[in-house]
């Protein structure tokens, strides 16, 4: 069947159906189920107002039941079983399997290496550039260029990215960007320039930002205030506490820049160096999460009331001040909903790491560990209990950010 005539056939038989639908359903429960005449008129047209609102609900309910409900339920009975021996129940065996392979701890120490870096630094940069881009004439074009890479697949993203960083032998030109750059440095004062010096004041310059986050977070310590309820103290301690742990690393990282012994002149294969590996792969999502963080965040910084910008410049305010302490605490609502937002994106990165390294070389993450398990290795036992881990994981962050949008909504 030409693929025109079979469209338009299901656009028919799909607002068809859903007219047929309402119209009979409606029309059985007043004439049929709950006619509105006799002595219980009255009585039959309330009973049938109240049942009205769940035959429209009726489709929806269904359609997520079968959809999410079902298959999360099918997911954990799965993860019960052994597909070797017939899918008999074998208690938590796979789970006990599974957090004794050394490949699924390799996958969530590197999701939470994802969870620590890709939200702060999209936040970061689509908040850096939101208030660069509101105060140049040609924001507006500069803010579509940044939001383009929101229009490319994670997969055709992966395929650019994995050109950047291509590796060639010696001997041959290098197309990968990130190789044909590195080949022109030898060691003198430009490489130290530009491997050693830029990237520890990059470095060093996200540490003292996230130092200065948890400042404010734990300001109300400080100042011997009230800090709020005892889950927004335990909140502010933990956050406190991982800007701290950020920072030493921020600050370890810099000193291992300037020791590390770079091998100067020969063509680097990027995506097999473990540990920085992962960083190359967290790149391309982070090229792409910027666009959506700084459209949101663009839209905050423009619902500021000008009175309060106006009221810190009267009383001394640097630009920097009306920044981080006029701007950024009346959009902190925004911020923690983007950066929420990213995590979720996070916690099931899987095209990625597929298209680009398939979790070799220590690259290995939960969603490509599931698939790994679920279509390779045939064990929908471990896939499954894999599969399970990662909704335990993502299911916190979803009932906070129902909570937060129904608080707002009262």
């Amino acid at each position: 069947m030409n693929p025109a005539i079979q469209g338009l056939l299901t656009i028919i038989i799909g607002v068809g159906g859903c007219v047929a639908y309402f119209f009979f359903s409606n029309q059985f429960l007043d004439k049929v189920l709950f006619p509105a005449k006799g002595p219980n008129a009255g009585r039959n047209i309330n009973r049938a107002n109240q049942i009205r609102p769940w035959l429209f609900l009726f489709p929806a309910i269904f359609a997520l039941g079968l959809y999410l409900a079902y298959p999360v339920i099918e997911t954990l009975r799965l993860s019960f079983t052994d597909r070797d021996q017939g899918g008999a129940f074998v208690g938590f065996a796979n789970y006990s399997q599974m957090f004794s392979e050394q490949k699924f701890w390799e996958a969530m120490r590197n999701n939470m290496l994802w969870l620590i870096v890709v939200p702060a630094a999209s936040t970061a940069f689509g908040l850096l550039a939101a208030q660069l881009t509101d105060r140049i004439g040609w924001g507006n074009i500069a803010k579509s260029i940044i939001f383009m890479p929101m229009a490319i697949s994670f997969v055709g993203a992966s395929v650019i990215f994995k050109l950047v960083y291509d590796t060639r032998p010696v001997d041959q030109d290098q197309i990968g960007i990130l190789n044909a750059v590195w080949l022109q440095f030898d060691g003198g004062a430009g490489s130290f320039l530009f491997l050693k010096l830029m990237p520890a004041i990059m470095v060093a310059g996200f540490g003292a930002m996230v130092a200065y986050v948890g400042y404010l977070v734990l300001l109300p310590f400080f100042k011997g205030g009230r800090a709020g309820g005892a889950w927004l103290v335990a909140g502010r301690v933990l956050a406190g506490v991982l800007a701290a742990w950020i920072v030493f690393l921020s600050l370890r990282s810099v000193v291992n820049i300037f020791g590390a012994d770079l091998p100067y002149g020969e063509p680097e294969t990027w995506l097999t160096l473990p540990f920085y590996n992962n960083f190359f792969l967290m790149v391309v999502l982070i090229w792409i999460q910027t666009g959506f963080a700084m459209v949101i965040l663009s839209a905050a910084l423009r619902g500021i009331p000008e009175e309060t910008i106006e009221a810190a410049i009267v009383d001394g305010a640097n630009p920097f001040q009306v920044f981080f302490q006029i701007k950024i605490p009346q959009i902190m609502g925004t911020i923690v909903v983007v950066w929420t937002t990213i995590t979720l994106v996070v916690l099931k990165i899987f095209d990625i790491v597929f298209a680009m390294t398939n979790g070799q070389w220590e690259t290995q993450v939960l969603a490509n560990y599931m698939f790994d398990k679920l279509f390779r290795a045939s064990d929908w036992g471990v896939g499954s209990a894999a599969a399970i881990i990662i909704m335990v994981l993502v299911s916190p962050i979803l009932i906070w950010n129902v909570y937060n949008a129904r608080k707002e909504m009262r």
